[in-house]
């Protein structure tokens, strides 16, 4: 029997998973065992250490819920979901708008929602107008795209951290020139759920674990591939140090006083346009997860 060493155990993990029939999940599976294997000899990883990792690990599992999700917490602070996103916005020369984080509040099947209508019906926030274009790559409106948003209410608070009834959140269609509008509250930052495992690493860490003021879309038309963004407001404090990663310079908006192009005149606007990417230009391997 081969005796083995911190170096040699690599090669024979690798071996016993070289059967492995998902090409995919063996691609992937190499490189995590030969990385992590890589990161307890570099760091010198004690028995304790790997214990407490795995209780971590075990108590972010047993705080998960529907929403919120610790595990999505997790990999928006740890900058993974980022990184995941900005490779995939430059999988094709095709480019679309930036993807953002889901975040861990995102609820399938919202409620749908009339054009114009107000989102926060409930909110007692400052109530602005929220409006833009769904279009492809050259530009051409695309009529009847799904946009789906949700955002925090005027205390940093999403519904399903205050009740079981959805509010704040909808699924909207496009018109016939591709436009999408709706009325809505100015969006507040806040804290990430800082009462589980996440929010005692960030703590460790002395980081302020608060994301700056965003709301959060999920815009699908056939044929084209699924975007999941968010706009941020320019003014918050925080809009350099998000914890989540989620912020980059062409996803940052300002609420103007007067838009001409706004439907709504009499409030404050608030534009975000979307690009959609077709799914024609994705590679085959990723069209379905996009």
């Amino acid at each position: 029997m081969q005796e083995l060493d911190q170096h040699s155990i690599t090669d024979v993990a690798l071996e016993q998973m070289f059967s492995t029939t998902d090409r995919r999940l063996k691609e992937i599976m190499d490189v995590v065992v030969r990385h992590l294997h890589e990161i307890a000899r570099e760091v010198d990883l004690r028995p304790s250490e790997l214990l407490a990792a795995v209780d971590f690990l075990t108590a972010v599992g047993q705080k998960c819920t529907p929403q919120p999700q610790e595990f999505m917490i997790l990999v928006a602070v740890l900058g993974l979901e980022t990184v995941v996103n900005i490779i995939d916005d430059l999988r094709t020369e095709e480019r679309g708008t930036r993807t953002s984080i889901r975040g861990p509040f995102y609820v399938s099947d919202p409620p749908p929602m009339e054009l114009g209508q107000l989102l926060c019906p409930h909110a007692k926030g400052t109530e602005i107008a929220l409006y833009g274009t769904v279009t492809d790559s050259s530009g051409k409106p695309i009529p009847s795209a799904s946009v789906e948003i949700w955002q925090a209410d005027e205390e940093g608070l999403y519904d399903v951290q205050r009740h079981t009834e959805l509010d704040s959140r909808g699924r909207f269609l496009t018109d016939a020139k591709g436009k999408y509008y709706l009325r809505t509250i100015r969006p507040l930052g806040y804290s990430i759920p800082m009462d589980g495992p996440v929010g005692d690493l960030i703590r460790a860490q002395r980081r302020h674990g608060m994301r700056p003021a965003h709301i959060h879309f999920l815009v699908r038309a056939p044929g084209y591939c699924n975007l999941i963004t968010a706009l941020y407001l320019r003014s918050d404090k925080y809009i350099e140090s998000d914890t989540a990663f989620g912020v980059t310079e062409s996803l940052i908006r300002d609420i103007v006083d007067y838009d001409p192009r706004s439907p709504f005149p009499d409030l404050p606007g608030l534009n975000f346009d979307f690009t959609l990417r077709s799914a024609e230009a994705m590679p085959a391997s990723a069209a379905g997860q996009s």
